[in-house]
């Protein structure tokens, strides 16, 4: 049987929900729909927001030969078939690429001439930043346009049509819809985290295997929510990022909340505790030096036990990071001394600084008038004498 997200896909702007942005009256989309203009552009946004209802609802609009790729499973020789391909109706032809960053280097270049001599439009789609995952050259020919997560409001009115479909659709006849309570429509936006078609699925399962919808039928379907999170992708560096920002900021829940939602993800603990180490250093420093020994025991003690366990010893060290006192004066007054060592090169150190193992290098200076606790010397090179750093 065909899934209730299939059969729910709207095929016009106005059964379309969310995005307003691009698709509201007088934005981008809504005026090339429109005006049936015609131009590439990248839809970049997390799953199930719709951007490949919006690709579909565009080539019907425009009145393209519409035609669709995957990039994790499709090729060179994909693409040439459908460039070589006559338009039985002389249409203009579209092929939205699905998580178009999935594509290499070559495979991309492969797509230039064809957009270029108007052979092809295309609609890419990407979880992934366009400006880390597809080639300039590709990004310079196609507008970007980013989607946002849906609302909860937004959820809500998909969910309620859904319902709606399933209560009139024969096929449904063994459903309840109106066992459907408040809580859990709740409960199902919750737990989808923005994503319609997990939504749809989860709806769509629970009333196959139970004949109605309650919170406790949903969590029989759905027993684990697994956390949208992609090791070597944006989300990733955002919560890892987010999760430093807020232990700089001495703020401890976010802090603590953002360590479990990267250990739920799947995330490597040593990868956290890593991050941990290098955080001691710069941004506690000298104002709690000990910070340095604790991450190292932090990270010791992840490689050790392992996951789960070694959640405690990161949530232990996590606490500890966001209420130390910060300074990074360190950290800043290496990267100052670090300016001036690219900036000048290897200038000559001070005689009275070298080292002087044998007789011929004493008799050139080295060494000469050097004092173990000197209360004046400068020690720098003589083109950066006075220099302060720290």
């Amino acid at each position: 049987m065909e899934p209730l997200a299939s059969k729910l896909r709207p095929t016009t702007l106005n059964a379309y929900v969310g995005q307003a942005h691009l698709v509201g009256p007088g934005k981008p989309l809504n005026l090339a729909i429109g005006q049936k203009h015609l131009f590439s552009f990248i839809l970049w946004g997390p799953p199930g927001v719709g951007k490949t209802t919006l690709a579909r609802i565009y080539a019907k609009a425009v009145n393209a030969e519409y035609h669709e790729l995957s990039a994790v499973s499709a090729g060179k020789e994909d693409i040439r078939k459908i460039v070589d391909k006559p338009s039985m109706l002389g249409q203009p032809k579209i092929l939205f690429l699905d998580e178009i960053h999935r594509f290499n280097k070559a495979q991309q270049d492969f797509l230039l001439p064809h957009v270029e001599n108007g052979k092809l439009y295309i609609i890419g789609a990407t979880t992934e930043n366009p400006s880390f995952e597809i080639i300039p050259a590709l990004i310079s020919r196609c507008r970007v346009f980013v989607l946002n997560e849906l609302t909860p409001e937004e959820m809500k009115q998909i969910i309620t049509t859904a319902l709606s479909f399933a209560k009139n659709d024969p096929l449904q006849n063994s459903r309840e819809p109106s066992s459907v309570v408040t809580d859990a429509v709740d409960l199902i936006v919750q737990m989808s985290g923005g994503d319609a078609r997990q939504a749809l699925t989860l709806l769509d399962n629970t009333f196959s295997l139970h004949g109605k919808v309650t919170t406790e039928t949903l969590k029989n379907t759905f027993q684990s929510k697994t956390l949208r999170y992609d090791k070597n992708g944006e989300e990733h560096y955002n919560t890892i990022s987010a999760f430093i920002k807020s232990m700089r900021a001495s703020n401890t829940n976010a802090a603590l909340y953002y360590l479990a939602r990267m250990l739920e993800s799947g995330e490597d603990p040593l990868f956290i505790a890593r991050r941990m180490v290098i955080f001691a250093s710069e941004d506690i420093g000298l104002a709690q030096p000990t910070a340095l020994v604790v991450t190292n025991a932090v990270f010791e003690a992840c490689q050790k036990i392992g996951y789960p366990e070694c959640a405690i010893n990161l949530a232990h060290g996590t606490c500890y990071l966001s209420q130390c006192k910060k300074d990074r004066s360190s950290y800043d007054a290496y990267f100052k001394a670090l300016d001036d060592a690219k900036t000048y090169g290897n200038l000559p150190i001070p005689l009275y600084l070298r080292n002087a193992p044998t007789k011929l290098l004493k008799d050139l200076g080295y060494g000469k008038s050097y004092e173990m606790y000197p209360e004046t010397e400068d020690y720098l090179p003589d083109e950066l004498k006075g220099k302060t750093y720290f």
